[in-house]
């Protein structure tokens, strides 16, 4: 690592960066940012990332678990590289090009589930999603998709609608896509009937099949819709108990199984998709962020039949399986395995939680660390018995963070959002943490001014 980030102590911050953000606010529309701090990056490599100003910062959030690889992985670049020399783009929808069939052969082989499967590709995360509603859609004859309290599925109107994740996401955005019904998430640190796993007896599935006993005809269901492990609402994961009861239900009334490993596949949760973590077999599942190393892309993949049952052009985009983001994607694919990224997403994943544990003795704002290998979040509150997030208190940490030299980010209002590359070393991790403690305790002492309140929103 190098040893200016090991030495920083204090971003500097000049003109130079304040007038790039004065340009952003002057020609930008404001639903495209959710700002944190004044950082403009300029070149990143590894974990590492550099602004405009000089400074470098050790990445915790991997643009929103995104570069999975590491900043320009050189055989990543190599292979945007090599085929940005012989064409850039000719469309998929009406031609043929290799990358665009090796990769769909890849993800084939990489998704769990041992059955035929079929591959759509998509330009996000939220094209894909609405590509998975259409498919479930078409394939069962149905129209009702369920989703969960405090999901995040994407932007686009499709992914949107099956988004819990909050009501200033739906102001003013109705009529949204119909036929979408919600149910709590099994959240089991706030627990939403106040109660305790195992003792519960998950009622929070009783409340899935209340619906279905009552107002919801179980023939009406085209898919459940679902995060493995629930993403921006502060890294949630189920028991396994709560998908065993799920799957069965669906199963027996052909409901289907979307997965969304958006956020989660590509070896973020310490396995290549977080559903094998809890031995599951979508029928569909859903991807993106990781899966090019940055480059725009996203994919469904899904059992052959569902894919069968739609033509052309009802998933059907100019762009969606660029030559260059699909050799990128394969590249991705490769660095993973040979680079052995998963076993070191445990190694590091492991080595953060188990530094935070004697955090939470030392600072009584810690209310719960959790999470998969380089997926973790951190509660911040103002007690831990009521768990009253301190939203503030998480805003002013980010910031000192920033201040001594690791991006570091925050959702749910309070959760720490810790998603560096699975190329972090030890050394990386070790300096990561010192600088979180240093925050929290500067924090703790008063040492951050409300001002900063007044520039980091966060998500």
């Amino acid at each position: 690592m190098n040893s200016n980030v090991a030495t920083k102590s204090i971003t500097s911050v000049t003109d130079k960066t304040y007038k790039i953000l004065e340009k952003e606010n002057k020609y930008m529309s404001y639903t495209t940012r959710v700002p944190y701090y004044p950082l403009v990056v300029d070149k990143a490599k590894g974990s590492i990332v550099t602004d405009i100003e000089g400074n470098e910062f050790i990445d915790f959030l991997s643009s929103a678990a995104v570069i999975n690889t590491g900043h320009n992985h050189p055989k990543v670049i190599k292979a945007i590289n090599d085929q940005v020399k012989k064409f850039v783009h000719y469309t998929p929808a009406y031609m043929y090009h290799e990358p665009h069939t090796n990769l769909a052969e890849k993800l084939i082989e990489i998704t769990p589930g041992n059955f035929k499967k079929r591959v759509a590709f998509g330009l996000s995360g939220s094209s894909s999603v609405d590509g998975a509603i259409k498919a479930a859609r078409c394939y069962t004859g149905r129209t009702k998709i369920i989703s969960f309290l405090r999901s995040y599925h994407g932007t686009t109107y499709g992914a949107l609608s099956v988004s819990g994740y909050g009501v200033e996401m739906r102001r003013k955005m109705n009529p949204l896509v119909p036929d979408v019904e919600f149910i709590p998430y099994p959240d089991c640190y706030r627990c939403i009937n106040n109660q305790k796993f195992p003792g519960c007896d998950l009622t929070c599935f009783r409340y899935f099949e209340n619906l279905l006993e009552t107002v919801l005809p179980k023939e009406e269901i085209a898919a459940v819709i679902f995060e493995p492990i629930q993403g921006d609402a502060g890294i949630i994961t189920p028991p396994q108990k709560y998908y065993e009861k799920l799957v069965s239900l669906c199963r027996k009334n052909n409901i289907l199984l979307i997965a969304d490993e958006v956020q989660t596949g590509f070896g973020r949760t310490g396995k290549m998709f977080a559903c094998e973590h809890f031995g599951l077999e979508p029928d569909i599942i859903v991807m993106g962020k990781a899966i090019a190393s940055g480059m725009p892309l996203s994919a469904i993949v899904a059992r052959s039949e569902i894919f069968e049952s739609w033509n052309a052009p009802v998933h059907f985009f100019n762009t969606a399986g660029n030559v260059i983001s699909c050799s990128a994607a394969i590249a991705t694919i490769d660095v993973i395995k040979e680079d052995e990224l998963i076993s070191n997403a445990n190694v590091q994943g492991n080595y953060i939680i188990d530094r935070f544990k004697p955090l939470m003795d030392k600072f009584d704002c810690i209310g719960d660390v959790r999470g998969k290998g380089l997926l973790i979040g951190v509660d911040i509150v103002k007690d831990r018995d009521t768990k009253e997030r301190d939203i503030n208190k998480t805003a002013k940490i980010c910031w000192r963070c920033w201040e001594k030299g690791l991006i570091l980010a925050f959702f749910s209002g309070s959760v720490l959002r810790i998603a560096p590359p699975l190329t972090l070393s030890s050394q990386e991790a070790e300096r990561a943490m010192d600088i979180i403690e240093e925050a929290i305790s500067d924090v703790e002492e008063g040492l951050i001014p409300d001002e900063v309140l007044e520039q980091i929103k966060g998500w």
